[in-house]
């Protein structure tokens, strides 16, 4: 697998690493931390686009460029690592794309598919619901049989992007709970984020940001055609959906610009041989390659689960480690660079939800622990 990503790939990553410093040479970004999350810039987006780095993996008749989860792995590692701003398309194209290409319809990857590959198209996801948590089996959002379609209610929340996204796929129960099989009954739909009775409501962070959102749902209408998959099947095409959220190197390489920074950074206090640095590289190049086997995994049509919870879960915490690296290691007795100081600051912020999004990392042990011993 390294050999072939190292050497088949080396061109490819050669060409990412090349845009991204003319852009970040003619000023188009600053690097930034959490860059797929918070990072939205619609201009960087159109440009990946016109180089043919979004929908990668979409089928040429939809538009897209057939190419492999390798390929599109390479590519999306070399953007995070460089703290790009990405979250404009992210999550059409990490978690909409594979999807549409599953469960979607002819006329639903003819109408998206297209528009997501040309940097056109913007999604959001509706899984979370408030008093929920990680629990999704408690969804209460409702979507009721109407004549030529549905009509959905109810309110999801940390929906990041849904006040600039064109659409998202809703989660919601069209029979009602069964105590012995919860699982059961729950459906998915495309949303329009701009129809009659949608309100998004703005989430701020504590440092100001604002990429989540509480979206409420007063009954909607949704369109037989908006139907995502089939009625009742639901719960299987999230948890197919969540391989492609979960096992991504964007769950490692969310704050990798501190770990470039505080080796290149002269304000970053540390010892050139610091083993705790040592420690932090190691665990990275660890996760590069479990992310990779995952990538391929997907290529080959597998579902992997628990290896993508796997990766989640250390990802997520040396991400966070990173920040606390730097955070440490900058000092308070010193005078750092302004943009430096911002940086850490802002990964230190966000480090509360690094274990928490993609379901927490407590969930995702007992999904780890129960498919292991499942084996």
């Amino acid at each position: 697998m390294e050999n072939r990503v190292t050497g088949q790939h080396f061109e490819l990553r050669s060409q990412v690493r090349e845009f991204l410093a003319e852009q970040l040479a003619a000023g188009a970004f600053v690097p930034s931390v959490d860059a797929w999350l918070c990072g939205w810039d619609e201009n960087f987006t159109a440009a990946l686009a016109r180089r043919g780095w979004l929908g990668m993996t979409v089928p040429e008749q939809y538009g897209g460029h057939g190419r492999s989860f390798d390929e599109r792995f390479v590519v999306t590692e070399e953007l995070l690592a460089a703290g790009a701003p990405v979250a404009a398309h992210w999550i059409a194209d990490r978690q909409i794309v594979p999807s549409l290409l599953k469960y979607g319809t002819e006329e639903q990857k003819s109408t998206f598919l297209p528009r997501i590959v040309r940097g056109e198209c913007f999604f959001g996801i509706g899984m979370s619901e408030p008093d929920s948590g990680s629990d999704l089996a408690s969804v209460r959002t409702r979507a009721v049989r109407v004549e030529g379609g549905w009509s959905i209610t109810g309110t999801k929340v940390w929906t990041s992007g849904a006040q600039r996204a064109h659409a998202f796929i809703v989660l919601a129960r069209t029979n009602p709970v069964d105590p012995a099989h919860r699982h059961a009954g729950l459906s998915q739909f495309i949303v329009d984020l701009q129809a009659p009775k949608v309100d998004v409501r703005p989430i701020i962070s504590m440092n100001g940001g604002h990429h989540f959102n509480e979206v409420v749902l007063d009954e909607v209408f949704v369109p037989d055609i908006r139907v995502f998959g089939e009625i009742g099947n639901g719960w299987a095409q999230v948890t197919s959906e969540l391989s492609f959220e979960r096992s991504g190197p964007e769950r490692f390489l969310s704050t990798f610009p501190l770990l470039t920074g505080s080796v290149e950074h002269p304000t970053a206090q540390h010892e050139p041989a610091d083993p705790e640095l040592g420690r932090l590289v190691a665990r990275v190049a660890g996760l590069h390659h479990m992310s990779t086997a995952v990538a391929d995994a997907l290529q080959r049509g597998e579902n992997p689960d628990v290896p993508a919870a796997v990766v989640k879960v250390l990802g997520t915490t040396v991400e966070g480690d990173i920040a606390e690296f730097a955070d440490q290691r900058t000092g308070d007795d010193t005078q750092p660079d302004p943009r430096w100081a911002h940086l850490v600051a802002t990964a230190v912020d966000q480090r509360p939800g690094f274990t928490l999004r993609g379901g927490t990392n407590e969930v995702l042990r007992g999904v780890i622990a129960r498919g292991l011993g499942m084996r």
